[in-house]
């Protein structure tokens, strides 16, 4: 037997030949070159962009809905009833002074605007110090 007579029992395995094109893309599991090779490469998750569109007030998220008044001068109170009217919120809104928010009876603020001479009822309204300092001088009642 000579040297050239000889084999191997089991084959050698020769490394997977990659990076020629076919079936496996342009780097042929090779990777890219750092931040896929640059040049303005803009890599960011998509969620970010939709982040950053959000406002950024104070108190975005906590701000409670339906908090603020309608306010009501005294002087269109004067001018749409007459003496001795019962003045609620259901009231004014049939008489168009003030309207549905959300299709909720609103809040109602009676202030202090305007004379008034007449006897008002109030009832389930909130009123400043100054109306309501007009109101019981002119013999007005709020409940």
């Amino acid at each position: 037997m000579q040297i050239h007579q000889l084999k191997n029992s089991s084959r050698s395995k020769t490394g997977k030949r990659i990076g020629r094109g076919g079936k496996r893309g342009t780097y042929s599991g090779r990777g890219g070159k750092g931040q896929t090779a640059r040049a303005g490469r803009n890599f960011r998750p998509i969620i970010r962009e939709v982040l950053k569109r959000y406002p950024k007030l104070r108190g975005h998220r906590n701000r409670a809905a339906g908090l603020t008044a309608f306010a009501v001068n005294l002087a269109i109170l004067e001018a749409g009833f007459e003496n001795g009217a019962a003045i609620d919120p259901r009231i004014l809104i049939e008489k168009g002074i003030v309207r549905r928010a959300g299709g909720k009876t609103p809040r109602v603020k009676i202030l202090g605007r305007g004379e008034i001479s007449k006897k008002f009822n109030f009832a389930g309204c909130e009123v400043s110090a100054s109306a309501k300092k007009k109101i019981e001088s002119a013999g007005g009642i709020i409940k």
